[in-house]
Order: structure tokens, then sequence, then C-alpha cells
């Protein structure tokens, strides 16, 4: 089991940055991967003109790779931001603005699943206040996710690295993900399982996957610590990803690791070229 019998892509929004956004694709086609996955694209822009958006499209079509998965607009990422959702204002407008022109990108694209960033504490704002707007946000996206057959997506960052971040632990983002599908009713909220995050938070990995894998419908890795590829670090994936196996999960390994000083078509050695291609 382990690599051998796992569905990997590509995260092309922290993978091959050292290209522009519209050739990274083929170049992850050409390392050997045929599913890619990405953060919003846009930064300063949840809706990009519509000559944006075709490129995009354009490009993973003409490389040959599958959208696996997409953020909703989440600020300045990477950045000092991490997420938009909670922050009430323009962020939140922002937010969303964007839900209906991410899902239609995607839809395109055949891809239904959805990653939306909760974001960082405020201050001046009232932590319930927040939490009220972020309920209202991730309901309203879960509903558009929903119309389309879709999967939204609630993830948990880690303590070190996003200490504003108030979603920073699997049970954290488990209640979050509860709430979602009590307002909803339509129980397509689920966690994004980070196995880098929940690792800096000090989290055991092991007891995480076999509680929360029946609610978990994505999987992001990168070892720790240093986030870089595995084998870099001390997390012993072979084993995470087989106990990930077992307990069921037979979803996407997004790799969302820092390929390092090299350019990122050489951050792969540990995978062999065979279990590259999206089974």
């Amino acid at each position: 089991m382990g690599f051998t019998d796992t569905r990997f892509n590509v995260n092309l929004s922290i993978l091959f940055t050292e290209l522009p956004l519209l050739e990274r694709p083929a170049a992850a086609r050409a390392a050997g991967f045929t599913a890619v996955e990405l953060w919003w694209p846009w930064v300063d822009a949840p809706v990009p003109e519509q000559a944006e958006l075709d490129a995009l499209r354009d490009a993973l079509k003409d490389a040959g790779t599958r959208l696996a998965g997409l953020n909703f607009y989440a600020g300045q990422l990477p950045g000092p931001d991490r997420g938009a959702l909670s922050v009430p204002g323009a962020e939140s407008e922002k937010f969303r603005a964007n839900v209906p022109v991410a899902i239609e990108f995607a839809k395109s694209l055949g891809c239904t699943t959805f990653n939306a960033l909760y974001g960082n504490r405020v201050e001046g704002v009232d932590a319930a206040e927040q939490d009220a707007l972020a309920l209202e946000n991730l309901a309203y996206a879960a509903r558009a996710v929903g119309e389309a057959g879709g999967t939204l997506l609630i993830e948990a960052l880690n303590a070190p690295e996003s200490p504003k971040c108030p979603i920073v632990s699997a049970p954290k983002a488990i209640e979050i993900v509860d709430a979602v599908n009590a307002a909803t009713g339509l129980d397509n909220a689920r966690f994004l399982m980070d196995l880098y995050h929940l690792s800096m938070n000090g989290e055991d990995l092991d007891e995480v996957i076999d509680r929360y894998t029946a609610k978990t419908a994505h999987v992001q890795i990168a070892d720790n610590p240093g986030r870089g590829a595995p084998g870099t670090g001390e997390l012993d994936f072979e084993a995470l990803l087989d106990r990930l196996k077992k307990a069921g999960y037979d979803g996407w390994i997004g790799l969302e690791y820092k390929p390092g000083d090299a350019p990122s078509a050489e951050s792969f050695g540990w995978l062999p070229a065979e279990l590259r291609a999206a089974k």
C-alpha cells in the first residue's frame, strides 16, 4: 500500500511557482502528474477578468491535467492572510463575490471540491461576531457548492505559523464542519486533513486519522520540520497513508510542500514516476 495505492495531485500554488501560472500545469504533467489543485490564483481579484479565467482553464486542459481541488478567495495567500470569510467588511464581501465565480470555473474543469479558509482574528472585533459571520458565509458557500453537487472543505492550520487563526486543531475544524452541516442540512461540509499543519500543532496523527477519516474529503501532505518533500523531515508517510487507506480514505493526497532551492521538478524523487499519474 502506501505510495503504491494512492491518488496524488500537485498543488500549483506552492510547487512550480518558479514558473508563471499558465506554465505550471504543463510542468506538472511533464513531471508525470495528471491532477493538480490550486489556491485561488488571483489574490487581488476575487472576480478576475474572464480572459484570465479562460487562459488558466485552457492551460489546464492543454496540459492534460485534471483540477482536483480549488480554494475560494482567501486574501493574500501566501502572505499575511489566512482566509477572508470571517473578516468583517470588504474581505468577507470579496469571499461571497468569489464563490459563484470559483464554482463556475472549477465545474468547467470537472472539479467540485472547494476549500474555504476561515481567516485570522481581527483586532477590535469580538470573536463571537467573527464566528457568526463565518458560519453565515460557510453556510452560503456550502449551499452554492451543494447546487453543483460538490464538497466544501474546512482546513485546520497550525498555531506556530498562524497564531491569529482560530482553526488550529483537528477537533476545532471538525466542530466547524458539524456546525455548517447542521446549519444547511446538506451534509456536504468535510474536513481537509493537512498532516503537516496537524503535525506542527503536535497532534497525534494516528489518532486524528482513526477519529476523523470518516469526515475527511481531502488530505494534504508536507514533511515536518521544514514543510519539504516526504523524506526531508521526520514523518513516516508510507505508514500514514497506509493508515488512511485502512481507515477508509480513498480520496486525493495533495502535495503541498516547498520544493527547496532546486527546481520543483527535482523534488519528486521520493515518488517513483510510475506512481505519479492519477489512478
